[in-house]
Parts: structure tokens; C-alpha cells; sequence
């Protein structure tokens, strides 16, 4: 006859598979941070100081959502679709990334 396991050790061993697997995100999650905000402030780099904020704000949101961010200052052309074509919600729906 097997032996099952002591609830205790799967437990243990549930709790740990969970912990590399939160790990993990969190290094992804970081990574695409710094890449993000390093784009968004070569963005964001003509605003005024009082835009600045709110630029760096969406255009991380996008970057985020899309990972990439276009190189140019027009709307993102063929570079970055996703960047180009997002869109706030409600009935006005205007561009949502700078």
C-alpha cells in the first residue's frame, strides 16, 4: 500500500510552488516597469513640467498593456499598432496613450 502524504508537507510543498510562481511575476513585473519608464520618459521628454506627469501616467499605462512604446512624436504609425489604436472608453472614445 502507498502511504499518502501528511496534509502538512503538501501543504508546505503547495505553498512553495506558489512562492517561486509569485517570484517570478514579480521579476517579469519589474522588468517591464523599467523598460517602460525609461521609453515613457524619452516620451514624455518635450511635455511641460505641468504635462509631464500626466503624460508619463498614460504612456506607462499603455506601455504596460502593449509593451512597446513608439520612438517618434507622431502617433506611433506602423511601430506600435497597439499604442497607436488604444482608446479611452465612454461615447467621445479619443486616444489614450500620448
Amino acid at each position: 500500500m502507498a502511504m499518502a502524504k501528511p496534509p502538512l508537507q503538501t501543504a508546505a510543498i503547495l505553498l512553495l510552488l506558489l512562492l517561486v510562481a509569485a517570484a517570478s511575476w514579480l521579476q517579469t513585473a519589474d522588468a517591464a516597469s523599467g523598460f517602460c519608464s525609461g521609453k515613457c520618459s524619452v516620451r514624455c521628454g518635450r511635455a511641460s513640467a505641468r504635462a509631464r506627469g500626466a503624460c508619463m501616467r498614460s504612456c506607462g499605462l499603455c506601455c504596460e498593456e502593449c509593451n512597446c512604446v513608439p520612438t517618434g512624436p507622431a502617433r506611433g504609425g506602423n511601430e506600435c499598432p497597439c499604442y497607436r489604436d488604444m482608446l479611452t472608453a465612454g461615447p467621445r472614445k479619443t486616444p489614450k496613450c500620448p
